[in-house]
């Protein structure tokens, strides 16, 4: 009686662990279909399922790898933007208003850069692209059309839901510049920053809204000087298959002169 009751209560106790830990059956289970599969593989063509195993398994690694090692390293930053996060514009609703953005090529190759933005039906920059040498910068204006308030409320503190995104695309020196560029290339176009409208009081002043005056004056001199022709630099000709101004008047006087003498 007391070796079936210990029988009895060994196998009670058996049953409870197995109750308690029943991933250790199937653990055993899969362990050993495991096993049984691997010994059949290296019976059965051995040699070609390790190769291929080898050529999967590098490839997969190195595409691993290099996928880890571009996310983990910064993005590179090849224009210095100031504002360097935000758009401010003045608050007048039904207005169209105007923001500006300088922009510096901080690196050591000519860049091309482009505006983007989510509604361009109401917004539009000046200029939209262009390319900029090593240290060269310039100021872009941005247009924004602002939608008045509903229920004539004051929506000042309101963020707008425009934004503005600027793309950057290394380029050759003396290339013309084309917004196909960036549809040519774009394994390697870099999003250098992506702006907030942000809305100032026209009325109260602020250093950011004496600091967007200052800029726009900026940005409406250089436009000046970029309409202005090239200066002269010798005798200009009106136009194609046309005198010069000086010849022209020259060979005027003469054929008066002329008559004058047939005249006499």
């Amino acid at each position: 009686m007391a070796i079936s009751d210990r029988h009895k209560t060994n196998g009670d106790h058996s049953m409870k662990l197995f109750r308690l830990c029943p991933f250790w059956q199937a653990a055993t289970n899969s362990s050993s279909s495991s096993s049984t599969l691997n010994l059949n593989n290296s019976h059965n063509g051995g040699s070609n399922s390790s190769r291929s195993a080898a050529v999967n398994s590098s490839g997969l690694k190195s595409t691993t790898v290099s996928s880890v090692a571009r996310s983990l390293l910064p993005t590179r930053r090849r224009l210095r933007l100031d504002p360097s996060n935000n758009l401010y514009f003045p608050y007048e609703p039904g207005k169209q208003v105007k923001s500006a953005v300088r922009l510096k090529n901080t690196s050591k190759s000519h860049v091309a850069f482009k505006f983007q933005t989510t509604a361009p039906k109401s917004c539009y920059m000046r200029p939209p692209g262009g390319i900029l040498a090593p240290g060269e910068s310039l100021i872009a204006t941005v247009f924004k059309f602002v939608d008045p308030p509903e229920n004539n409320e004051k929506q000042l503190d309101q963020k707008s839901k425009a934004k503005f995104k600027i793309v950057s695309l290394k380029v050759k020196g003396g290339l013309e510049y084309v917004p196909e560029l960036f549809d040519e290339q774009k394994d390697q176009v870099t999003v250098e920053r992506v702006l907030r409208v942000v809305f100032l009081d026209a009325k109260r002043p602020s250093p950011a809204m004496e600091k967007l005056k200052r800029q726009l004056a900026e940005a409406e001199a250089a436009l000046e000087v970029r309409k202005k022709p090239p200066p002269d630099t010798g005798p200009s000709v009106v136009g194609e298959g046309l005198v010069i101004d000086e010849w022209k008047e020259r060979r005027e006087k003469y054929l008066a002169r002329q008559q004058v003498e047939a005249v006499q």
